[in-house]
C-alpha cells in the first residue's frame, strides 16, 4: 500500500516518539521529564542505578520498503548532546526510534555504544538490516523495545 503521509509528518514522529519514550521510561521506574533543550529531549533517571541520563530521542517512520534503511544521526550531534549533558550531569544517552512495516522499534543506548556500533564519517549510520537488529538483540548494553501493529484494511 502506497501511502501519502502528511506535510507534518517529521514534526509530529518526532514529538509523539519522545512522549512514546518518556511513557515507557516512566512505566519502568525511571524517574523521567520532557526537556525542551538543544540537544536533550529527555533527562531520565535510574532509581537502581541511581545514574541520570541525558536522552536524545532519534526517529524515522519508514515507508514499506525502506524498513532497512540506516538511520543517520548528523555528527553535531554528539557534540549538542555532551554540552547539555554536561549542563545538567547527566550522561549522554540516545533513543532510536524506527516505525516500519507495523512495528515500532526503539533502541536505549549511551553515546559510547552508539559511537561503537556506527559507521560513517559525516554521519553516524545505524544499521536497521536483520542482521544488525539480530546484533542489537544480543548486546546487553542495548535495550529494545518492539511494539507491533496492524492497520485496518480500509484505513484509506
Amino acid at each position: 500500500m502506497n501511502i501519502q503521509k502528511s506535510s507534518r509528518h517529521s514534526k509530529i514522529t518526532g514529538d509523539a516518539t519522545e512522549k512514546l519514550v518518556l511513557y515507557f521510561l516512566s512505566k519502568y521506574g525511571f524517574e523521567c521529564v520532557h526537556v525542551d533543550h538543544t540537544g536533550i529531549d529527555l533527562i531520565a533517571r535510574n532509581t537502581v542505578t541511581k545514574e541520570l541520563m541525558g536522552i536524545s530521542v532519534k526517529a524515522r517512520s519508514r515507508i514499506e520498503g525502506t524498513e532497512n534503511t540506516p538511520l543517520t544521526i548528523s555528527n553535531d550531534n554528539f557534540e549538542k548532546i555532551d554540552s547539555a549533558c554536561e549542563a545538567f550531569n547527566c550522561k549522554p544517552y540516545f533513543a532510536i526510534v524506527v516505525d516500519g512495516n507495523n512495528k515500532i522499534l526503539i533502541f536505549l543506548l549511551s553515546k559510547e555504544k552508539l559511537l561503537s556500533k556506527v559507521s560513517g564519517k559525516s554521519v553516524a549510520s545505524w544499521g536497521m538490516s536483520p542482521k544488525h537488529i539480530e546484533e542489537y538483540r544480543h548486546d546487553k548494553d542495548i535495550k529494545i523495545i518492539e511494539l507491533d501493529y496492524k492497520m485496518p484494511k480500509n484505513w484509506c
